[in-house]
């Protein structure tokens, strides 16, 4: 007696034999799916489907970097970051022989490192000790003017150094020309000369046409209305009134030094005279 195999149809097959040969291997079950089973090994690749099997970034992702550039960008990009990085190693390596003591390189190559680092780069420690400063100095100038009609007037004392003031004063980026060049200009006449006046080296009457140009470009702006014939500057030196909480006692009164008046000529004005204001020598 022959009994009957459940599900069989009318053929005598199995369904679900015949569906999974037909169909390739069977349907993971539903509880697989709800538990969240890892797919089966090749299931992705054969869907089409990226994933960490195609061994790279999906598909159409752009890059990221130099490398999301094109080639010719990324030489020029490239040749660029090289570029910028030498510049910083010899500017630290100029920065660091400037305010490094006397040694063989500085002694053979200090001028080279003098033009890199001033008037920019200067390295100046006053302001942290030993000793630091304690006065402010004014750099002030008076002219002689000749008018249109002949006539000669002497102008007041003109405040060069309360301008330089007024222009770095609330300006994020102030001008290295009005934080060192007056300033460093008058150093180095100070430097250069003795109590009275006189130039004590070579560099005397370097720094006298110095502070010259100097001033002659300060007072074009002002527009004093007529021919500089003659030029007097002095300095306005006044002590740094001490803290409120200090019991030092400081002098705030203003001591000067007046210098003699010069004779202007045009080789006292750097590129030529200007709009007959500051002409001389004509």
């Amino acid at each position: 007696m022959t009994l009957p195999t459940a599900g069989r149809g009318s053929g005598g097959d199995d369904p679900l034999v015949a569906a999974g040969a037909a169909d390739g291997p069977p349907a993971r079950p539903a509880w697989a799916v709800a538990a969240g089973a890892a797919p089966e090994e090749g299931a992705g690749a054969a869907a089409g489907e990226p994933g960490e099997a195609s061994g790279g970034p999906p598909s159409g992702r752009p890059g990221a970097g130099i490398t999301a550039l094109s080639l010719p960008y990324q030489v020029v990009a490239a040749v660029s970051l090289a570029v910028v990085g030498m510049l910083a190693c010899v500017h630290l390596a100029m920065a660091f022989l400037h305010v490094a003591p006397s040694n063989t390189l500085t002694k053979q190559h200090g001028k080279a490192v003098d033009d890199w680092v001033f008037p920019e780069f200067e390295q100046n420690w006053k302001l942290f000790a030993p000793n630091p400063l304690q006065q402010n100095i004014a750099v002030h100038a008076r002219a002689e003017v000749v008018d249109g009609d002949g006539g000669r007037r002497t102008t007041g004392w003109i405040d060069l150094s309360g301008d330089d003031g007024e222009a770095i004063r609330g300006n994020l980026l102030p001008s290295h020309v009005n934080q060192n060049e007056l300033r460093r200009g008058w150093d180095f006449y100070v430097n250069s000369h003795t109590n009275d006046n006189r130039p004590n080296g070579l560099r005397g009457q370097l720094s006298e046409r110095y502070i010259r140009r100097i001033a002659m470009l300060r007072l074009e702006a002002h527009h004093l209305g007529g021919r500089i014939e003659r030029i007097q500057l002095r300095s306005a030196t006044q002590g740094v009134e001490a803290p409120v909480w200090s019991d030092e006692k400081t002098d705030t009164r203003p001591y000067y030094r007046v210098l003699p008046w010069w004779t202007v000529t045009a080789a006292d004005l750097p590129g030529g005279v200007s709009g007959g204001r500051t002409e001389a020598g004509r």
